[in-house]
């Protein structure tokens, strides 16, 4: 393992980094508070490649690998955790099944666009009784000679406001009769492929997430990803993925709310000297510095396992357990040390708190983790 970044990683990081400062930095506030969607500055993300992070060059992608992926994510979500959820779902979640389980031709006409940002992706598996047991969708497609129809409605689709191809988890027949879970390749222009109005939550207030409508809903049978019965093989393996994009989002956000905290104390004075010299204050911010780096390495790792062609879903849990844990703790001790001003949402630590909590609920719960963790221990330990 490299614990010492190489010039790539650096450049992309700083490449990153200035994007995010000049582009997002000024209006992250704003469009937290109005719960609106930067379109003008996803445009301008377009040129820089971050829509077709890891997709091979001859799709127009960057080609990027899995740390370098994970850090502009992390790079966005210092700044502005929503556009950074953007495009670690869309890269993460949307793209990576085509790539993984996509044939020839679905790969031709759906990964050009997708990596260029032209086309945002989004990943349809959660329903009102299917969330963490991902095995009770309800949703369905039935066969009608060319086409599936498809019918239900998925929830809490992040991108799923501005989306234009959705992959759809529903319940298929097979020849004996027997329901099992495939996934679909749907357009939002298709025929009963209805949005729903955005969801008002408490954070990642920019990121248009809201529940999308299938109502007889018809889809070229040719959009079948991979094969019939495939669902459940190709959600987990999507969602592997997924994690480390949400550990790298909530490194960024536990990241900004550690710089805020450090900017905050070496400025704010009380018994005339900066609250920096308080121990107390220097144990929080020794906590947070300690515990920002220890995720780093983990999520990294994961990485350099994926990218290696090594079996990941472990260490991406862990990562992601540990990353959201992380997150929502170093933002909690920002608050504190900002004080009364921490609760306000005139300083950027308030939407960071805000932010950091959900990346312990999606892409698996802290406590599906767990039991993922536990299980891969339990059959084959990792150290």
């Amino acid at each position: 393992m490299q614990f010492n970044p190489c010039m790539k990683h650096k450049l992309i990081r700083s490449q990153a980094r200035a994007f995010a400062e000049t582009e997002l930095a000024p209006i992250a506030a704003e469009i937290d508070r109005q719960r609106i969607f930067p379109r003008d500055v996803i445009a301008r993300m377009r040129g820089l490649n971050y829509f077709g992070l890891q997709v091979p060059k001859e799709y127009g992608g960057a080609a990027l690998d899995s740390i370098s992926a994970a850090i502009v994510v992390e790079e966005l979500s210092r700044v502005c955790a929503a556009v950074g959820l953007c495009v670690t779902v869309h890269n993460g979640v949307a793209v990576y099944p085509l790539l993984q389980f996509a044939g020839k031709s679905q790969k031709e006409k759906y990964l050009p666009p997708l990596a260029a940002g032209e086309v945002i992706g989004a990943f349809s598996l959660t329903e009102a009784n299917a969330g963490s047991d991902a095995g009770s969708v309800e949703t369905t497609a039935v066969k009608r000679g060319a086409e599936y129809v498809l019918n239900g409605t998925k929830i809490f689709v992040t991108n799923g406001g501005v989306c234009d191809v959705a992959l759809i988890f529903a319940l298929t027949s097979s020849p004996e009769n027997k329901l099992q879970s495939s996934v679909f390749i749907v357009e939002s222009r298709f025929p009963g492929f209805l949005r729903g109005e955005l969801e008002d939550l408490c954070g990642m207030r920019a990121n248009p997430v809201s529940s999308l409508f299938l109502e007889d809903c018809r889809v070229p049978a040719e959009n079948l990803l991979g094969k019939l019965g495939d669902g459940m093989k190709i959600g987990l393996a999507t969602l592997d993925n997924g994690r480390i994009g949400v550990a790298a989002q909530a490194l960024g956000i536990a990241q900004g709310a550690m710089e805020a905290a450090v900017k905050y104390a070496k400025e704010r004075q009380q018994f005339k000297k900066p609250i920096a010299s308080q121990q107390t204050i220097q144990n929080y911010i020794a906590d947070m510095a300690t515990e920002i780096l220890a995720a780093r390495l983990l999520l990294y790792r994961a990485c350099e396992l994926k990218d290696a062609g090594a079996p990941f879903g472990c260490e991406a849990s862990m990562a992601k357990l540990y990353c959201s844990s992380v997150a929502s703790r170093v933002t909690s001790l920002a608050v504190q040390i900002h004080g009364g001003y921490g609760y306000s949402k005139e300083y950027d630590v308030e939407r960071y708190f805000r932010d950091a909590k959900v990346t312990e609920i999606y892409e698996g719960t802290s406590e599906i983790q767990r039991v993922v963790i536990a299980r891969a221990i339990l059959t084959t330990p990792i150290l």
